[in-house]
C-alpha cells in the first residue's frame, strides 16, 4: 500500500451488538490455516456477535484448501464466486464454479477448493454451526446465481429476491439475494430474531441500520445484529444488489 495520500479516514461503522459496516479499504489479511496462496479477511464472527463467520477471500494462482473448510463439530459452510473461476469438491464430488456460482455443504462434508485461473478469483465465504432438525438432513446443493429465477419480492415489481439454497426444513440457513432497481427500497423498515451478514454485489444505496441512515455501494461487507432496524432504498444508476445469509426453520432457544 506504501504512504497514504491524505488524511486517514474510514467509512467503516462498527457498533457493537447492533451492525457493522466494513468497506474493503480498510479490511487488512488474516492467516487462515489450510489456505495457500490466499488473501483473506475475516468479517463477521462470534467476537462481533454473529453466530457464524464470514471471509471475504482473493485466490491468487495456485490458490487452494487442500486442507478442507469445515466438517466436524457440526458445522456447515457456503461459498459464492464473486468474481473468477474455482474448483470446489465435497462428498467425492467436483463442482466447476464460475462468478454467480456457489457450493453449500452440510456437517457431513468438507468443502475445498481451487483457483483454476492465472488471474484472481475472489469468493465470499461462510461457516456456522448447524442446528439439527431429528429426522431432516440437509444435503450437498449446488447452483449459479445467474441461471436462478428472480421472484418479485413482496408484490414490489422493482425489487426481486433469489433463493440460493433449497427451502427445506432441513436446513437451518438460506443464502438470497436482494436486488433493488434505482429508486426502490424495502417496504417497511425490518425488526426480526435473524442475523444478516450481506456483501454489496452492485450498485449503491442508503442502508439504515439501527435508524441511522448510512451510504453504502459495491464490495461494501454489513453484518446486522438480532433485532437490528434494518432497510435499504438504491440510489444512483445501477441497480443495488447483496447476497446475504439469514438463519431460517428453527425456534429460539431458552
Amino acid at each position: 500500500m506504501g504512504y497514504p495520500n491524505d488524511i486517514l479516514t474510514s467509512r467503516a461503522v462498527v457498533e457493537p451488538g447492533k451492525y457493522m459496516i466494513l468497506p474493503p479499504e480498510g479490511l487488512v489479511n488474516n492467516v487462515v490455516p489450510g489456505f495457500e496462496n490466499v488473501s483473506m479477511s475475516i468479517l463477521s464472527s462470534p467476537k462481533t456477535g454473529a453466530k457464524f463467520v464470514d471471509y471475504i477471500v482473493t485466490m491468487h494462482k495456485g490458490g487452494k484448501n487442500e486442507r478442507g473448510f469445515g466438517s466436524g463439530d457440526d458445522v456447515e459452510t457456503f461459498v459464492y464466486v464473486l468474481d473468477g473461476k474455482i474448483k470446489a469438491f465435497a462428498d467425492k464430488e467436483e463442482f466447476v464454479l464460475e462468478q454467480g456460482g456457489y457450493l453449500y455443504c452440510p456437517p457431513s462434508a468438507t468443502m475445498y477448493l481451487e483457483n483454476m485461473q492465472d488471474e484472481d478469483s475472489r469468493l465470499f465465504l461462510y461457516k456456522q454451526k448447524h442446528i439439527t432438525l431429528e429426522g431432516h438432513t440437509p444435503w450437498v446443493h449446488a447452483g449459479n446465481s445467474n441461471e436462478n429465477e428472480e421472484v418479485i419480492y413482496d408484490d414490489m415489481e422493482n425489487v426481486h429476491i433469489q433463493d440460493l439454497l433449497p427451502t427445506d426444513i432441513a436446513f437451518d440457513m438460506n443464502f438470497h439475494i436482494l436486488t433493488f432497481d434505482p429508486a426502490a427500497s424495502h417496504p417497511f423498515v425490518e425488526t426480526h430474531y435473524q442475523q444478516h451478514g450481506a456483501y454489496l454485489l452492485s450498485g449503491e444505496g442508503m442502508y439504515n441500520l439501527d435508524n441511522e441512515w448510512i451510504p453504502v455501494k459495491k464490495d461494501d461487507y454489513i453484518f446486522m445484529d438480532t433485532y437490528c432496524l434494518q432497510a435499504a432504498y438504491a440510489v444512483g444508476r445501477e441497480k443495488l444488489s447483496y447476497v446475504y445469509s439469514k438463519d431460517c426453520n428453527r425456534d429460539a432457544f431458552l
